[in-house]
């Protein structure tokens, strides 16, 4: 089991037409990841769920939570989990 709460960074990075984030948890919890435009706008919500400790991955295929296909440009991606936050940068090039 992860011994502390880890972010990679995507890969690959700049994408198109989909990136993985990898990341681990030391214990369970309540974990959300989600998508925002560099002004602050959410995008996507990839995760929202209870998560056991352990390592994970995710996709994003670069669209909005409305299924539409987002515009090339710097996008941020941030974890949240009980005490821990963490946002890291990405790069959609079409």
């Amino acid at each position: 089991l992860p011994q502390s709460y880890v972010l990679e960074q995507n890969y690959p990075n700049p994408f198109n037409p989909e990136t993985k984030i990898v990341y681990s948890i030391p214990q369970a919890g309540f974990v959300t990841i989600k998508i925002y435009k560099v002004d602050g706008e959410l995008v996507k919500t990839l995760e929202s769920k209870e998560r056991a400790a352990g390592r994970y991955e995710i996709s994003w295929n670069g669209k909005n939570d409305y299924g539409v296909q987002v515009s090339s440009g710097i996008y941020f991606y941030r974890i949240q989990s009980s005490d821990f936050s963490l946002v890291k940068k990405m790069i959609l090039l079409k």
